[in-house]
């Protein structure tokens, strides 16, 4: 899907649908473990039993055998601990890890492009001490979470987490895993009872767990190794992601350095709280303060960095001093020509999640189609591929319907219920016998748009009438 005569190789669609032998395997046992916490691990009958045996089985051939054996038996006869819970929760995370390792490993054999090296060490945040003993009560409050269920969750039990955040959030070193706390608890709570609930999520609230309960180990927080970027950074585009309360945007591009190294995939991303008064075009606001990127990516504009922090895993840790707006860049110019050639970054340790994965590409020459269900698919080569319409951000002019009317897409390749799935970036589309590109991103910078620049003017006079009303409530 990237042309020949642009420097690329043709992108191997077939490789996306062949089967990966041994995920369905892995994914099922890790799909026993999380139904074995649906009723708790404090007495667990027989089925529960298979399910710790059979995670145990899964890694037995790795360096976690032993210690999650015993751990899988403890839990099995009603008597795990702390160590024990963690031990399941690494086995867990190591599993659905190689499941990224495989997909990446697909996702790069189709796409032909190279990939960095392994992270290097991070740093270690201190953990002595006052930090100790509150990672200490986080772990002890999720293993009581897994020896209740899911099914026994109450206000009472969800309700031990509020001290521990609210103790972590003022040390930065903590912030990390008091966020994550924080919104975990929350959830619950908005679940209790258990005993009611007609639906549980079991694969999220598992990942949930088994990731909070993996930052209380000492270091695992660390902070990721990171070096200096100079040169030309080039969008691609934006993914937005939007809650009741946040909103994130998150710009990939191509990074070229100024000393002729080897082009490279990063990404820089900004989030703020928001009221819940605020969408589509008005989240832009929010987030323009903490990313100057974000105009480039409207302009339609490189950026020249200057010695921008930038992490082993391929994240700029923005600094609007570091960067200057660059030339005018096409980002399907940069597609089809730099695209090609970037190295990906590798996922850091605990980030290894099918998930986490979404890798830019480039996708042309298909026939678009709408099924009854609304669904859109891109059929190319002979093959179909899904496009994951449902993540098309309300705060851009990118529709549904000019995806399904397009000939080429830049998007990020994820991989969601067991298929990969392409979600649109920017299309390429004829209208009126003329080529015009359409970005998720366009109103980032600001708009001309009509309908974007209504929205951005409701959202101004929702952020004034908050801000006048939380001014009354402190004068008082």
């Amino acid at each position: 899907m990237v042309p020949d005569d642009e420097g690329g190789g043709l992108m191997r669609t077939d490789l996306l649908t062949d089967p990966v032998e041994g995920l369905d395997e892995a994914l099922a046992a890790v799909d026993a473990f999380d139904g074995a916490l649906l009723a708790g691990l404090l007495r667990p009958g027989p089925a529960q039993a298979d399910a710790l045996a059979g995670l145990a089985d899964a890694v037995a051939g790795s360096p976690l055998a032993a210690r999650v054996a015993e751990a899988a038996e403890k839990a099995a006869a009603g008597a795990a601990g702390e160590d024990h819970f963690l031990a399941l929760a690494a086995a867990r995370s190591a599993l659905l890890g190689s499941v990224h390792d495989a997909l990446t490993a697909r996702i790069d054999a189709a796409t032909g492009r190279p990939r960095a090296e392994g992270p290097g060490a991070g740093t270690a945040e201190g953990d002595a001490g006052h930090a100790a003993n509150l990672l200490a009560a986080a772990r002890s409050w999720l293993c009581d979470l897994a020896r209740t269920g899911w099914q026994g969750i109450d206000h009472e039990l969800v309700a031990g987490a509020a001290s521990v955040v609210s103790a972590m959030l003022p040390d930065p070193a903590l912030r990390r895993q008091a966020v994550l706390l924080d919104g975990f608890a929350a959830e619950l709570a908005a679940s209790c009872p258990g005993a009611t609930l007609e639906h549980i999520p079991l694969r999220r609230w598992a990942d949930l767990w088994s990731r909070a309960l993996l930052l209380t180990l000492p270091g695992a927080a660390a902070a990721p190794a990171s070096g200096t970027a100079t040169g030309r950074l080039l969008p691609l585009g934006v993914d937005v992601q939007e809650h009741a309360t946040a909103v994130q945007a998150q710009v990939h591009a191509v990074f070229e350095p100024a000393d002729g190294g080897p082009p490279r995939l990063v990404r820089a991303g900004a989030a703020a709280p928001k009221p819940d008064t605020v969408v589509g075009a008005g989240l832009w606001q929010l987030l323009r303060p903490y990313l100057s990127l974000l105009t480039a990516v409207g302009e339609g504009r490189s950026m020249d960095l200057d010695a921008m922090p930038v992490t082993d895993e391929g994240d700029l840790i923005w600094d609007d001093a570091r960067a200057r707006p660059g030339e005018p860049a096409d980002a399907f110019a940069t597609a089809r020509v730099a695209l090609p050639a970037a190295t990906s970054p590798v996922a850091a340790p605990l980030d290894r999640h099918p998930v986490r994965i979404a890798v830019p590409v480039l996708v042309e020459g298909y026939a678009a189609r709408q099924d009854e269900d609304g669904s859109t698919v891109f059929e190319l080569a002979g093959q179909a591929l899904a496009v994951d319409a449902d993540r098309l951000p309300a705060a851009g002019p990118l529709t549904p319907d000019t995806v399904a009317a397009s000939g080429a897409c830049i998007g990020l390749l994820r991989w969601d219920a067991g298929e990969f799935r392409l979600q649109p970036l920017a299309v390429e589309a004829t209208v009126r016998k003329k080529s015009v590109a359409v970005h998720a991103g366009a109103w980032a910078g600001g708009t001309t748009d009509k309908a974007g620049a209504r929205a951005e003017k409701a959202a101004t006079d929702a952020v004034a009438v908050l801000r006048e009303r939380a001014g009354r409530l402190l004068r008082k």
